[in-house]
């Protein structure tokens, strides 16, 4: 099983995602910055590294929001999602193809890494908004997950 760390960035009511290189697996697809713990570090140092590598800005980690595994064809990965916040430098695309602030809300606009699936609907029960008149989209929203 191959150890992952991933990254939650925050800036107001959006969060980070990154799109995948177009000539790596998974190309193209969606996913929160990071990758893999190598040997010897802990799971925080590797996403710092990996952020340092990938965004050029470094990162301040918190508390893990969630965990979850995910077998792909080619391997199985074991992934923790960090509560994080950039606390020096502007996100650079060194590695992806893309970088976008969205909201909880504008999920279901891109295509995800499977990997993700269950962490993005977490997201949404926890922090996505109905947009119902009756509660002034103020409140998270289970519908449509």
């Amino acid at each position: 099983m191959t150890e992952v760390v991933a990254a939650l960035i925050w800036k107001g009511d959006r969060f980070m995602i990154c799109q995948r290189p177009a000539h790596k697996a998974r190309g193209l697809l969606w996913e929160f910055v990071g990758g893999k713990v190598e040997p010897g570090e802990s799971r925080e140092q590797a996403l710092i590294r990996e952020c340092r590598e990938e965004l050029a800005v470094t990162l301040s980690v918190g508390g893990v929001f969630t965990e979850v595994v995910h077998e792909y064809p080619d391997l199985t990965v074991h992934l923790t999602l960090f509560h994080a916040a950039i606390s020096e430098g502007t996100p650079q695309k060194l590695e992806h193809n893309d970088i976008r602030w969205i909201t909880p809300n504008e999920i279901p606009d891109y295509e995800f890494c499977p990997a993700d699936t269950e962490i993005l609907k977490m997201i949404r029960r926890e922090f996505a908004t109905c947009g119902d008149a009756a509660c002034n989209g103020s409140v998270p929203c289970d519908r449509d997950i």
